[in-house]
């Protein structure tokens, strides 16, 4: 099957079913937006999974743990349909190091750099329980807009897979909201609105380019509808009144 068959039966609401001959196109940029989610859980899981211990009672260590395994989970989930692209998933897990992380003054912004196909923001180390919890609450609700939109991906075991893991990271910003309030409570905003001044663009760039070809072919291929502007304004949206309820404001 050709690209111009492919992109037809697409537009004809067709879906692509799993162990179907793909054209090249087509499977570069499923390919694409796979590997960038598993390489994001895997790190995500990395990094998250060194605050468990920073958290200030069993329950929200308890929590900590469950949103590592949650992540381990989707990542596990997204490679076995790798495993159809010549992917094996165990020497996958081991061939990067998805505890490392940059300095904490550098800004990638949206460039990227060498090795896995993390986002950006996965390079930018947490600083204690309320840094982390910040980073949960902002990209948990990024997810919920990225992924969100791939339940109707044209690629049938993908859009089924993030039917399940768009309710667990939904999850994950209900517990982050909990938990933030509960810090708040505690401790005050000061904190926490440094760590949301730190994070907010850093999980914004997130979104992309305006301007990006992925994200024209996403859109070509059924992999994905809306402009990377679109959800980026959906997410702002959405995490603004979140922060706007436990007394934060996103930055100027």
């Amino acid at each position: 099957m050709d690209d111009k068959a492919l992109i037809e039966r697409i537009s004809n609401g067709e879906m692509i079913q799993r162990g179907e001959e793909l054209p090249k196109g087509y499977r570069s940029e499923l390919m694409r937006l796979m590997v960038v989610f598993v390489d994001s859980q895997l790190a995500g899981a990395a990094g998250f999974a060194n605050m468990i211990n920073h958290g200030p009672g069993l329950r929200e260590r308890r929590t900590a743990a469950q949103i590592v395994a949650d992540r381990f989970d989707h990542a596990e989930q997204i490679l076995d349909l790798l495993k159809d692209f010549n992917v094996e998933p165990r020497l996958y897990v081991s061939s990067h190091a998805w505890a490392s992380r940059l300095d904490r003054t550098v800004d990638l912004g949206n460039r990227r750099i060498g090795g896995d196909k993390r986002l950006n923001v996965f390079h930018y180390p947490l600083e204690g329980w309320v840094d982390a919890l910040i980073l949960n609450t902002l990209m948990g609700t990024a997810s919920s807009v990225q992924l969100g939109e791939l339940r109707h991906a044209s690629y049938a075991p993908l859009a089924e897979a993030m039917i399940e893991i768009v309710k667990s990271e939904q999850a994950h910003i209900e517990m982050g909201e909990k938990g933030l309030q509960d810090a708040i409570d505690h401790s005050g905003t000061a904190s926490a609105q440094a760590a949301v001044d730190y994070w907010y663009p850093r999980v914004a760039a997130t979104f992309g380019r305006a301007d990006s070809e992925h994200n024209a072919r996403f859109q070509q291929y059924g992999l994905i509808k809306q402009s990377n502007d679109s959800r980026l304004t959906a997410w702002e949206g959405q995490i603004n009144d979140l922060l706007g309820r436990i007394g934060l404001n996103a930055p100027v």
